[in-house]
């Protein structure tokens, strides 16, 4: 199953719920997020810096996974950055195909 990593960023009203109920409820909703497309929550951790939140989830596929990144982000709570994961051997497999490609100005 394809992996994808959430940066969740919180607005003020996300933070007002985060010092309310906790991280380990942020966890669960987002566990639940997880599941309701198919999914499974793989990790989860809260940070300093750009973003609060980082978030790895198994889902089935892209629309599955924006699907959940359009949930959070429409609640307007926090504002989600979302990037797919590629496992080496994915890599692999790119790097064995080859196609042809003109760079701009040849």
């Amino acid at each position: 199953m394809p992996k994808y990593l959430y940066q969740a960023s919180y607005t003020s009203d996300g933070l007002r719920g985060l010092v309310r109920d906790g991280g380990t409820k942020r966890r669960e909703a987002i566990e639940r997020l997880a599941e309701a497309i198919g999914g499974k929550l793989e990790s989860m951790y809260f940070a300093f810096g750009d973003s609060d939140v980082y978030a790895i989830i198994d889902a089935p596929d892209n629309v599955s996974a924006s699907r959940a990144a359009l949930t959070v982000g429409a609640t307007g709570t926090a504002s989600v950055k979302t990037t797919v994961l590629l496992t080496p051997e994915e890599v692999d497999q790119a790097t064995e195909q080859s196609i042809s490609y003109t760079p701009p100005g040849q």
